[in-house]
């Protein structure tokens, strides 16, 4: 009897992309594929963070690099995202958050949460899937999404339009790349333990609301996503595109 066997999930000779990689679930992202094979260019604002990143990374025989990138400057990063690649994989990682009701929401803030969260995502996207369409190479686009974009929160308003564009335009991705080969799908984690949520974590009434809801009875931590990304970067994912990946320790399943 001949049995079928797994496509695996090693990334050797595969290229990734991972924005806001310096720190938190980027930098976990990073760490996760290159652990698989993956030649990883981390990419941040803040070159001396993912310089030290890919240090950290290329101390345990693994490859990485450091690309310094605004991707709010959608021109500048299209340009540097064409020179460097092309990328097999992308981390569409970078995001920001202010929470505050609906009412206390400025047109500044607006901006601020859904120029990075979906506008500059949008066009990283893009320049990732032109240079895998130029070079005739199939390959996966990652989001990072949250499961605010499947449900609301109180004083998230920004933060879910944000996420809930993020979720169709990868569905949309999906449909206009999938003749290509380009695969386009979302994790979308509960909150996730890193230094950009920590301070929220130090008041007591809105852990407790979190934990509330959390049905696993913890925060996530950064390992928690390390899988997901990989099973959706690698060849045993070939089939799933236009979909969401939820890590949400059962928030979202009442």
């Amino acid at each position: 009897m001949q049995l079928p066997v797994s496509p695996g999930f090693r990334l050797d000779g595969q290229r990734a992309l991972v924005t806001g990689a310096g720190r938190g679930i980027g930098l976990a992202c990073a760490a996760a594929l290159a652990e698989q094979g993956a030649d990883v260019t981390l990419a941040a604002r803040t070159l001396p963070e993912i310089e030290a990143a890919a240090q950290a990374i290329r101390g345990r025989g693994q490859q990485a690099r450091a690309l310094a990138l605004d991707v709010s400057d959608s021109a500048a990063a299209a340009q540097a995202i064409a020179a460097a690649g092309p990328f097999d994989i992308l981390i569409n990682n970078a995001g920001t958050n202010r929470p505050k009701p609906m009412q206390d929401v400025t047109p500044e803030d607006y901006d601020a949460v859904l120029g990075l969260n979906l506008r500059a995502a949008f066009f990283v996207a893009q320049a990732v899937a032109r240079g895998l369409i130029a070079a005739g190479r199939p390959g996966s686009l990652i989001h990072m999404s949250s499961q605010m974009g499947h449900v609301g929160g109180p004083n998230r308003s920004l933060y879910c339009a944000s996420k809930w564009g993020v979720e169709g335009m990868s569905k949309s991705f999906a449909l206009d790349l999938a003749g290509h080969g380009i695969r386009s799908n979302t994790i979308a984690p509960t909150f996730i333990e890193t230094p950009m949520t920590k301070p929220f974590f130090e008041d007591p009434a809105f852990r407790d609301s979190v934990l509330g809801k959390i049905k696993l009875g913890r925060l996530g931590q950064v390992e928690d996503l390390m899988g997901a990304v990989v099973y959706l970067a690698s060849r045993a994912s070939a089939l799933v595109t236009g979909t969401s990946l939820v890590v949400d320790a059962g928030w979202t399943a009442d």
